[in-house]
């Protein structure tokens, strides 16, 4: 099979994987961007975007996006819509081999491959993802102001998320499939002191529900069921927030880097450096504190300077190790 090499392969298209091309393409490298099974990372399923800076009044996730590859296109990135099922970092340079049936390799892969909201798998969840049910408290609470919020979930997550909602909410009532939750004891006072917090127990989501008017869909109600009693009921909502963690998909590195208990690539203090010289790691396939737009793109930045200054010194050292040579030879 015939490879085509490039010295920069950027694993994934969302926030932190374009910034990552924008600055590598200015660079004058060339760079290869896999956009991955979801094009524009999750954005795309995000209507509002109003926490980004540079936007006043807001931008629809899917424009933003096309902007940012738009932008790395400009200074010479090529975005392919492929995804890299399999990858060798055991040889130099890395190999990389996609869907397509096309080998690549690289001289240096940033991998901002991301992480996926877990879901609840239930039937409405994916029709109305964005249109009244959000996995960010962070990015949409603003959406919800005055208004009656559910946060499904039982860890410090669920509970970080429910208390951010007080902000913005009238009521925000936290849905656990358990009596217990989960959470650290500091977090579970927080919430059940707080006086805009209730729960609603032995609970599980079995269905979301909504309408379309004037071709825009909108959630409305939830059916729930109590796991001890069977009771099923149906209950209005103005949102919903799934806060039951998050995937990185690291699944395809696993046995070439370090990766925690929690699936997240682990990566060197103040760098996007991972545990093997040559791959770097930026946006949320990292973090697992912040998972912002901005932030992803703040690291894409880095992982591209960082790319960039690796290969520069690893090209010097190549070329005073063939100095010495030539004249040990002369």
């Amino acid at each position: 099979m015939q490879t085509e090499h490039h010295e920069v392969a950027i694993l994934g298209s969302g926030p932190a994987g374009l910034t990552a091309a924008i600055y590598a393409a200015r660079a004058r490298l060339d760079t290869i961007v896999f956009e991955g099974p979801q094009p524009g990372g999750q954005l795309t399923i995000t209507t509002e975007v109003e926490n980004f800076p540079g936007f006043e009044h807001g931008i629809q996730g899917p424009e933003l996006m096309d902007i940012l590859r738009r932008q790395a296109q400009r200074f010479g990135a090529r975005c392919l819509y492929e995804t890299i099922t399999r990858v060798d970092f055991h040889q130099y340079p890395f190999l990389l081999w996609s869907d397509a049936g096309t080998l690549y390799s690289a001289e240096a892969v940033i991998i901002a491959t991301g992480a996926s909201a877990r879901r609840l798998g239930v039937p409405g969840e994916a029709e109305y993802m964005g249109y009244g049910i959000s996995a960010c408290a962070t990015c949409d609470g603003f959406f919800f102001r005055d208004q009656h919020v559910y946060v499904i979930g039982g860890g410090d997550t669920a509970m970080e998320e429910a208390l951010f909602l007080t902000r913005f909410a009238r009521q925000v009532t936290i849905i656990h499939r358990r009596r217990e939750f989960r959470a650290s004891k500091i977090m579970q006072e927080r919430v059940r002191s707080h006086p805009k917090i209730d729960f609603l127990l032995d609970t599980v989501v079995e269905e979301f529900l909504g309408e379309q008017r004037n071709g825009v869909r909108r959630l409305t109600h939830i059916r729930v069921r109590n796991v001890v009693t069977g009771e099923q009921r149906i209950l209005p909502v103005d949102g919903v927030f799934v806060a039951i963690g998050h995937q990185p998909n690291t699944e395809l590195f696993r046995g070439f880097l370090q990766i925690d208990e929690q699936g997240y690539i682990v990566t060197q203090p103040r760098s996007t450096h991972t545990t093997l010289p040559g791959v770097f790691a930026c946006g949320d396939v990292q973090d697992k504190v912040y998972r912002q737009a901005v932030t992803a793109a703040g690291s894409g930045c880095m992982a591209a300077i960082d790319a960039e200054r690796w290969l520069e010194a690893r090209r010097h050292s190549q070329g005073m190790v063939a100095q010495r040579r030539t004249e040990a030879s002369d």
